[in-house]
């Protein structure tokens, strides 16, 4: 049985009009809410690409940026294509290598199973995360992966930078969803 070959030319996803404003925070202090606001900016333009709002920075300790992303499941039609994922892959190519030891991941949201597994596995030193999530985040909230004792790799975990403003972005973004299936 043969298939009809597969179309490559997806149509553009259009932009849609995100009710927050980005954070313009001063360079002066290049603190974890400094770095956070730069991830809820990059869940701001996951919104306007229709693509649920999550952002992600990865830093190296020294505070250089390595990587910024926001999800893009929808838009790259690929279930693997989680900010945190995004970014971890980008930081990876900056060193040219997979190790990010001393490097600290910046997300809006705690991240799902598959994330917090990636953020072991790249060796990150730590993950700073806005707000929790109780049934699939796995750093804290339904899971605690990153404790498991048999692990040679630990993160630390920070969390409840920029919370509100962040758990604001996602409720938000859901209701408008629910309004207009």
């Amino acid at each position: 049985m043969t298939h009809p070959p597969a179309s490559d030319a997806t149509p553009p996803r259009p932009r849609r009009e995100c009710p927050f404003e980005k954070i313009h925070p001063s360079e002066l202090t290049r603190d974890d809410a400094f770095f956070m606001a730069l991830a809820y900016n990059q869940a701001i333009e996951a919104w306007r690409n229709d693509e649920v709002p999550i952002g992600a920075i990865i830093t190296h300790n020294n505070g250089t940026i390595l990587a910024a992303a926001h999800n893009g499941v929808d838009t790259l039609r690929d279930p693997t294509a989680h900010a945190e994922i995004l970014a971890i892959t980008q930081a990876s190519a900056q060193l040219n290598d997979w190790r990010l030891n001393n490097c600290t991941l910046y997300v809006t949201k705690e991240p799902c199973p598959m994330c917090s597994g990636a953020t072991i596995m790249a060796r990150l030193s730590r993950v700073v995360y806005a707000c929790g999530d109780p049934k699939m985040g796995c750093l804290g909230g339904a899971a605690t992966m990153h404790t498991l004792p048999r692990l040679n790799h630990r993160v630390q975990v920070t969390t409840g930078i920029l919370e509100a403003q962040c758990r604001n972005l996602l409720q938000a973004y859901f209701a408008e969803k629910r309004a207009t299936a």
